[in-house]
Protein backbone atom coordinates (compact mmCIF):
# COMPACT_ATOMS: atom_id res chain seq x y z
CA UNK A 1 0.00 0.00 0.00
CA UNK A 2 1.62 3.62 -1.25
CA UNK A 3 2.03 5.69 1.88
CA UNK A 4 -0.37 8.95 1.14
CA UNK A 5 1.71 11.55 1.68
CA UNK A 6 4.19 9.72 -1.01
CA UNK A 7 1.88 9.31 -3.45
CA UNK A 8 0.55 13.05 -3.43
CA UNK A 9 4.00 14.31 -3.47
CA UNK A 10 4.65 12.55 -6.57
CA UNK A 11 1.43 13.87 -7.97
CA UNK A 12 2.70 17.46 -7.88
CA UNK A 13 6.07 16.30 -9.07
CA UNK A 14 3.97 14.85 -12.27
CA UNK A 15 1.37 17.89 -12.56
CA UNK A 16 4.67 20.15 -12.26
CA UNK A 17 3.58 21.84 -9.35
CA UNK A 18 7.25 20.81 -7.59
CA UNK A 19 10.83 20.03 -8.76
CA UNK A 20 11.51 16.27 -8.18
CA UNK A 21 14.86 17.74 -6.56
CA UNK A 22 12.53 19.55 -4.10
CA UNK A 23 10.68 16.23 -3.76
CA UNK A 24 13.66 14.43 -3.11
CA UNK A 25 14.90 17.23 -0.32
CA UNK A 26 11.68 16.96 1.27
CA UNK A 27 11.76 12.84 1.67
CA UNK A 28 15.58 13.39 2.67
CA UNK A 29 14.72 16.20 5.24
CA UNK A 30 12.18 14.27 6.63
CA UNK A 31 9.43 16.75 6.15
CA UNK A 32 6.93 15.26 9.10
CA UNK A 33 3.74 15.55 7.16
CA UNK A 34 5.37 13.42 3.88
CA UNK A 35 6.71 10.91 6.71
CA UNK A 36 3.09 10.80 8.45
CA UNK A 37 2.49 12.62 11.37
CA UNK A 38 0.97 16.15 12.00
CA UNK A 39 2.52 18.13 14.57
CA UNK A 40 0.22 20.16 16.74
CA UNK A 41 1.98 20.98 19.20
CA UNK A 42 -0.49 19.18 22.02
CA UNK A 43 -0.32 16.18 19.84
CA UNK A 44 1.57 13.93 17.05
CA UNK A 45 -0.90 12.78 14.89
CA UNK A 46 -0.34 9.26 13.72
CA UNK A 47 -1.37 9.95 9.91
CA UNK A 48 0.35 6.83 8.80
CA UNK A 49 -1.02 4.56 11.46
CA UNK A 50 -4.04 3.01 8.63
CA UNK A 51 -1.11 2.10 6.13
CA UNK A 52 0.36 0.10 8.65
CA UNK A 53 -2.23 -1.19 11.20
CA UNK A 54 -5.15 -0.70 8.50
CA UNK A 55 -7.48 1.25 10.81
CA UNK A 56 -6.42 5.04 11.64
CA UNK A 57 -5.63 6.45 14.63
CA UNK A 58 -7.97 6.47 17.55
CA UNK A 59 -8.62 9.19 20.05
CA UNK A 60 -8.98 8.65 23.47
CA UNK A 61 -10.88 11.48 24.77
CA UNK A 62 -10.32 10.59 28.08
CA UNK A 63 -7.84 13.59 29.76
CA UNK A 64 -7.87 15.42 26.73
CA UNK A 65 -9.80 19.11 26.64
CA UNK A 66 -12.32 18.89 24.27
CA UNK A 67 -10.49 21.40 21.93
CA UNK A 68 -7.62 18.73 21.79
CA UNK A 69 -10.18 16.34 21.08
CA UNK A 70 -11.53 18.24 18.31
CA UNK A 71 -8.20 19.56 17.17
CA UNK A 72 -7.06 15.72 16.57
CA UNK A 73 -10.28 14.75 15.10
CA UNK A 74 -9.95 17.60 12.36
CA UNK A 75 -6.41 16.69 11.34
CA UNK A 76 -7.39 13.45 10.58
CA UNK A 77 -10.29 14.37 8.73
CA UNK A 78 -8.55 16.77 6.87
CA UNK A 79 -5.97 13.68 5.99
CA UNK A 80 -9.34 11.82 4.51
CA UNK A 81 -9.43 9.02 7.63
CA UNK A 82 -12.21 8.13 9.52
CA UNK A 83 -12.49 9.58 12.76
CA UNK A 84 -13.27 7.43 16.17
CA UNK A 85 -13.24 8.96 19.31
CA UNK A 86 -13.75 7.03 22.72
CA UNK A 87 -14.61 7.85 26.42
CA UNK A 88 -16.13 10.89 24.78
CA UNK A 89 -17.69 12.94 28.25
CA UNK A 90 -20.42 15.06 27.84
CA UNK A 91 -18.69 18.54 26.91
CA UNK A 92 -16.27 16.96 24.41
CA UNK A 93 -19.19 15.29 22.48
CA UNK A 94 -20.63 18.56 22.39
CA UNK A 95 -17.87 19.91 20.86
CA UNK A 96 -17.62 17.27 18.18
CA UNK A 97 -21.52 17.13 17.31
CA UNK A 98 -20.63 21.28 16.46
CA UNK A 99 -17.59 21.09 14.75
CA UNK A 100 -18.63 17.12 12.98
CA UNK A 101 -22.49 17.60 12.71
CA UNK A 102 -22.58 14.99 10.57
CA UNK A 103 -21.08 12.60 13.13
CA UNK A 104 -22.25 9.67 14.84
CA UNK A 105 -22.51 9.93 18.24
CA UNK A 106 -23.38 7.03 20.57
CA UNK A 107 -23.92 8.38 24.55
CA UNK A 108 -23.93 5.11 26.10
CA UNK A 109 -21.28 4.31 25.14
CA UNK A 110 -19.45 7.13 25.20
CA UNK A 111 -18.22 7.16 20.91
CA UNK A 112 -18.40 9.75 18.12
CA UNK A 113 -17.78 8.08 14.94
CA UNK A 114 -17.05 10.39 11.67
CA UNK A 115 -16.69 7.61 8.46
CA UNK A 116 -14.16 8.59 5.69
CA UNK A 117 -15.01 9.99 2.50
CA UNK A 118 -14.85 6.10 0.95
CA UNK A 119 -18.03 3.20 2.88
CA UNK A 120 -17.01 -0.15 3.06
CA UNK A 121 -19.66 -2.71 2.99
CA UNK A 122 -19.22 -4.28 5.92
CA UNK A 123 -17.28 -7.52 6.39
CA UNK A 124 -17.41 -10.76 8.31
CA UNK A 125 -19.48 -10.95 11.93
CA UNK A 126 -18.90 -10.33 15.31
CA UNK A 127 -21.27 -10.53 17.86
CA UNK A 128 -21.56 -8.77 21.00
CA UNK A 129 -22.89 -10.28 23.62
CA UNK A 130 -23.90 -8.88 27.16
CA UNK A 131 -24.07 -10.65 30.72
CA UNK A 132 -26.68 -8.43 31.79
CA UNK A 133 -27.87 -4.92 30.72
CA UNK A 134 -25.35 -2.95 33.43
CA UNK A 135 -22.66 -4.17 30.41
CA UNK A 136 -23.88 -2.55 27.85
CA UNK A 137 -21.77 0.78 28.05
CA UNK A 138 -19.00 -1.29 27.36
CA UNK A 139 -20.66 -3.75 25.03
CA UNK A 140 -22.17 -1.07 22.95
CA UNK A 141 -18.05 0.66 22.86
CA UNK A 142 -17.34 -2.83 21.47
CA UNK A 143 -19.87 -2.94 18.91
CA UNK A 144 -19.31 1.09 17.38
CA UNK A 145 -15.33 0.26 17.30
CA UNK A 146 -15.94 -3.30 15.19
CA UNK A 147 -18.78 -1.21 12.39
CA UNK A 148 -16.30 1.73 12.25
CA UNK A 149 -13.47 -0.59 11.64
CA UNK A 150 -15.99 -2.02 8.54
CA UNK A 151 -16.98 -5.33 10.08
CA UNK A 152 -20.72 -6.43 10.09
CA UNK A 153 -21.22 -6.31 14.28
CA UNK A 154 -24.44 -7.39 16.37
CA UNK A 155 -25.45 -7.31 19.50
CA UNK A 156 -27.33 -9.60 22.89
CA UNK A 157 -28.06 -8.28 25.54
CA UNK A 158 -28.78 -10.17 28.99
CA UNK A 159 -27.60 -13.24 28.37
CA UNK A 160 -26.12 -13.85 31.63
CA UNK A 161 -25.63 -17.61 33.27
CA UNK A 162 -28.27 -16.93 35.81
CA UNK A 163 -30.55 -17.35 33.08
CA UNK A 164 -29.19 -20.03 30.58
CA UNK A 165 -31.94 -20.67 28.69
CA UNK A 166 -31.45 -17.21 27.26
CA UNK A 167 -28.45 -18.13 25.75
CA UNK A 168 -29.47 -21.43 24.68
CA UNK A 169 -32.39 -20.13 22.80
CA UNK A 170 -29.89 -17.67 20.87
CA UNK A 171 -27.55 -20.48 19.97
CA UNK A 172 -27.99 -20.66 16.71
CA UNK A 173 -27.30 -16.56 15.87
CA UNK A 174 -23.97 -17.31 18.05
CA UNK A 175 -22.73 -19.77 16.64
CA UNK A 176 -23.35 -18.35 13.26
CA UNK A 177 -20.80 -15.37 13.91
CA UNK A 178 -17.50 -15.50 13.09
CA UNK A 179 -16.16 -14.04 16.11
CA UNK A 180 -17.69 -13.19 19.64
CA UNK A 181 -17.08 -10.52 22.24
CA UNK A 182 -18.84 -11.20 25.75
CA UNK A 183 -19.12 -8.70 27.90
CA UNK A 184 -19.55 -9.66 31.97
CA UNK A 185 -19.00 -7.87 35.20
CA UNK A 186 -20.52 -9.99 38.77
CA UNK A 187 -19.08 -13.39 38.35
CA UNK A 188 -17.61 -13.03 34.86
CA UNK A 189 -18.84 -16.81 34.08
CA UNK A 190 -20.54 -15.76 30.98
CA UNK A 191 -17.34 -16.01 28.50
CA UNK A 192 -16.29 -19.64 29.95
CA UNK A 193 -20.15 -21.09 28.75
CA UNK A 194 -20.15 -19.32 25.77
CA UNK A 195 -16.44 -20.54 24.72
CA UNK A 196 -17.51 -24.21 25.52
CA UNK A 197 -20.44 -23.77 22.91
CA UNK A 198 -18.75 -22.38 19.72
CA UNK A 199 -16.01 -23.04 17.49
CA UNK A 200 -15.15 -19.25 17.39
CA UNK A 201 -12.54 -17.19 19.05
CA UNK A 202 -14.25 -15.75 22.20
CA UNK A 203 -12.95 -12.24 23.40
CA UNK A 204 -13.65 -12.23 26.98
CA UNK A 205 -14.42 -7.97 28.81
CA UNK A 206 -14.56 -8.10 32.14
CA UNK A 207 -16.63 -5.02 33.16
CA UNK A 208 -16.48 -3.11 36.49
CA UNK A 209 -19.93 -3.86 37.23
CA UNK A 210 -20.95 -5.27 40.72
CA UNK A 211 -19.82 -4.38 43.91
CA UNK A 212 -18.44 -5.95 47.26
CA UNK A 213 -15.86 -9.37 46.10
CA UNK A 214 -16.13 -7.57 42.38
CA UNK A 215 -13.08 -5.78 43.53
CA UNK A 216 -14.16 -2.86 40.67
CA UNK A 217 -14.16 -5.89 37.91
CA UNK A 218 -11.05 -7.92 39.35
CA UNK A 219 -12.94 -10.81 40.06
CA UNK A 220 -14.39 -10.75 36.68
CA UNK A 221 -10.82 -10.60 35.00
CA UNK A 222 -9.11 -13.29 36.96
CA UNK A 223 -12.54 -15.68 36.36
CA UNK A 224 -11.91 -15.23 32.66
CA UNK A 225 -8.12 -15.38 32.76
CA UNK A 226 -9.14 -19.14 34.03
CA UNK A 227 -11.42 -20.00 32.07
CA UNK A 228 -10.86 -23.43 31.63
CA UNK A 229 -12.42 -22.77 27.25
CA UNK A 230 -9.43 -22.76 25.42
CA UNK A 231 -10.83 -20.80 23.38
CA UNK A 232 -11.27 -17.76 24.99
CA UNK A 233 -8.81 -14.54 25.21
CA UNK A 234 -9.58 -11.77 27.73
CA UNK A 235 -8.76 -8.18 27.54
CA UNK A 236 -8.52 -5.10 30.25
CA UNK A 237 -11.16 -4.09 32.42
CA UNK A 238 -14.12 -2.55 30.65
CA UNK A 239 -11.88 -2.73 27.58
CA UNK A 240 -14.42 -2.57 24.73
CA UNK A 241 -12.66 -0.93 22.67
CA UNK A 242 -10.15 -3.31 22.44
CA UNK A 243 -12.31 -6.65 22.23
CA UNK A 244 -14.12 -4.78 19.70
CA UNK A 245 -10.95 -3.50 18.07
CA UNK A 246 -9.53 -7.06 18.15
CA UNK A 247 -12.91 -9.26 17.05
CA UNK A 248 -12.74 -6.95 13.99
CA UNK A 249 -9.49 -7.82 12.91
CA UNK A 250 -10.34 -11.23 13.20
CA UNK A 251 -13.17 -10.79 11.67
CA UNK A 252 -12.36 -9.13 8.34
CA UNK A 253 -9.67 -11.40 8.00
CA UNK A 254 -11.74 -14.38 7.85
CA UNK A 255 -13.69 -12.31 5.02
CA UNK A 256 -12.98 -12.55 1.64
CA UNK A 257 -10.27 -10.60 -0.15
CA UNK A 258 -12.27 -8.73 -2.03
CA UNK A 259 -12.56 -4.73 -3.16
CA UNK A 260 -16.20 -3.46 -1.60
CA UNK A 261 -14.95 0.38 -1.37
CA UNK A 262 -18.19 2.27 -2.89
CA UNK A 263 -17.64 6.18 -3.73
CA UNK A 264 -19.80 7.89 -0.65
CA UNK A 265 -22.40 9.78 -2.38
Amino acid sequence: MVHAGWLELLRQVEAGAIRPEDALNQLALGKEETLGTADLGFARVDLDRKRRCGFPEVILALGKTPEWTVGVAKRLFQADQAVLATRVEEPTAQALAVAFPQGEQDRLARTFFLPGPEVHLPKGKVLVLTAGTGDLPVAREALVTARAMGAGADLLVDMGVAGLHRLLEKLDTIRAADVLVVVAGMDGALPSVVGGLVDRPVIAVPTSVGYGTCFGGVSALLTMLNSCSAGVAVVNIDGGFKGGYLAAMIALGTAPRQSTDQPRG
